[in-house]
């Protein structure tokens, strides 16, 4: 019987459209851990992102990015793209951390509208 193998979401994947140029992306640095392409992203104490954690009061509950393609920053922090602005993102392409409430998801969603960064379903 052949191995099935299931891809994960592509580079920008999640992306329903966006600013010329590079208006939408900026450049930052994974602090921590293999992220998908659309993943939700905050911004920790030192300035790097990690994904985002609902509730926490450090400043990582609050969604700030969607990564722009599956990075693995586990052994050590990596270069990545991300989308913070001006662009539209499909919903149901987006990752939440496991756990992700309705309400956390809704309030992330809600970080992310007023930063510019438009959730469609």
């Amino acid at each position: 019987m052949p191995k099935i193998q299931h891809e994960g979401p592509r580079t920008g994947e999640h992306v329903l459209s966006e600013a010329r140029g590079a208006r939408s992306r900026e450049q930052g640095v994974l602090a921590e851990g293999k992220h998908v392409a659309g993943t939700v992203l905050a911004l920790n104490a030192t300035g790097d992102y990690v994904a985002v954690k609902p509730g926490a009061d450090d400043g990582t509950g609050e969604a700030k990015a969607v990564l722009y393609a599956t990075t693995d920053a586990t052994e050590a922090p990596q270069p990545i793209t991300v989308h913070v602005r001006a662009c539209e993102v499909h919903g149901a392409a987006l990752t939440w951390p496991e756990g992700a409430d309705e309400a956390a998801i809704a309030a992330g969603t809600n970080d992310l509208v007023t930063r510019g960064v438009i959730v469609r379903d």
